[in-house]
């Protein structure tokens, strides 16, 4: 019997500890994770040469060349057009095209709906038959998050899109391929990479199980004596979060819905902000599901901008929004089911409820308030 005590302390103590590295890691994370960050490219052939158009978010830019000279903050335009030389530099060292060499670009500022993009249109008289091999290996050595969303285009074919990870940066073509296969096959893997790196989401969703394995109670917070008692609702929860988040991510994707980024990110921040409240003060009165449905519509927007700037044929779109969705949610299943263990095996604890359910909602609360005061120091007059 005391071995077996043991055991159990030795699990209540991994639990409490594998929740505060967890804690640490979304405490160091960059402040808008999800969409860090991905780059576009555009590679479109004609009978009589290709053109190849890069662009590239400035925020990531001015990670590795400085940008922002004075360090307030604040990228003005000449800054950036002083930088435009090492822009350029970069961006030709960073992109081939197997076969054909790129001349000096043009280039422009492009608004999209995460920011503003530095624009590099590149042209070469190679006539291509085939995709060809690609080379992608911008921000690898400084940003393990950052892919390349690669759309090529060539006379009499379809067009085809790939994920190209800077890490393993060759992507070749495969012009034999079937039309299912000619949607973009990385885009399942893209999902998980979005909702793991994606720190907002991940955090909203903390904040909605930290109390999952608790009772309120007059006496407080008080531990729930079964495993069950604590599924049922956490698979509420999960449910309302996905259908809402896939719903909007559909429809903005498509382009049928759309709302600003200055407004989504803030409203994000402030969907972690009332949803951490709640776990000190309550504010949803037994509604969690139902708020959760609500804030998920949101957060579906957030989602969307991988999807939302490509240009595919009706099938392939299908089929990669169809990847895309499977594998956002099959990383939010192994999030959920991580931290419901860790949580369930913690909370007998009697730090549980003043560490994890109300410090680790004050943390939470603190970091989205930062992201939202972030997110709204330059919203547009």
């Amino acid at each position: 019997m005391h071995a077996l005590t043991h055991c159990f302390d030795c699990l209540h103590l991994a639990a409490r500890a594998g929740l505060v590295a967890l804690a640490c890691l979304l405490a160091g994370a960059q402040a808008w994770a999800h969409k860090a960050s991905d780059a576009y490219i555009q590679m479109t052939g004609t009978d009589s040469g290709l053109t190849v158009r890069l662009d590239v978010a400035l925020r990531d830019l001015d990670a590795v060349l400085d940008i922002d000279a004075d360090g307030n903050g604040q990228l003005t335009w000449g800054e950036v057009r002083a930088a435009w030389p090492a822009i350029i530099r970069y961006a030709m060292a960073n992109l081939q095209v197997d076969g054909c060499a790129l001349g000096s670009p043009t280039e422009a500022l492009e608004r999209r709906s995460d920011g503003v993009y530095a624009a590099l249109t590149f042209t070469s008289t190679c006539v291509l038959q085939a995709e060809p091999a690609m080379r992608y290996t911008a921000f690898a050595d400084v940003d393990p998050t950052h892919r390349g969303i690669a759309r090529t285009a060539l006379p009499g074919q379809d067009a085809r899109v790939r994920v190209l990870d800077p890490r393993q940066p060759v992507a070749t073509g495969a012009p034999n391929a079937s039309p299912a296969a000619q949607a973009p096959a990385g885009f399942l893997r893209e999902g998980v990479h979005h909702i793991v790196t994606g720190y907002d989401h991940v955090l909203f969703l903390l904040c909605l199980l930290f109390p999952a394995v608790m009772s309120r109670t007059g006496r407080g917070w008080q531990p729930l004596p079964m495993w069950s008692q604590a599924v049922w609702p956490v698979v509420g929860i999960v449910t309302a979060f996905t259908v809402a988040h896939s719903i909007t991510l559909a429809l903005a994707a498509l382009k049928l819905v759309s709302l600003p980024s200055w407004f989504i990110e803030p409203g994000i921040a402030l969907t972690i902000v009332l949803a951490a409240l709640n776990n000190i003060w309550p504010i949803f009165h037994g509604r969690v599901v139902l708020v959760t449905f609500a804030f998920g519509l949101l957060h579906g927007f957030g989602f969307a901008a991988v999807l939302g700037e490509l240009s595919l044929p009706t099938a392939a779109f299908a089929w990669a929004l169809l990847q895309f969705n499977i594998g956002l949610e099959l990383g939010q299943v192994a999030i959920v089911c991580v931290a419901i263990s860790l949580m369930f095996l913690a909370r007998n604890s009697r730090s549980y409820a003043p560490l994890v359910v109300r410090g680790g909602s004050a943390a939470a609360m603190l970091i989205a308030l930062l992201w939202l005061i972030e997110g709204t120091a330059d919203l547009p007059s």
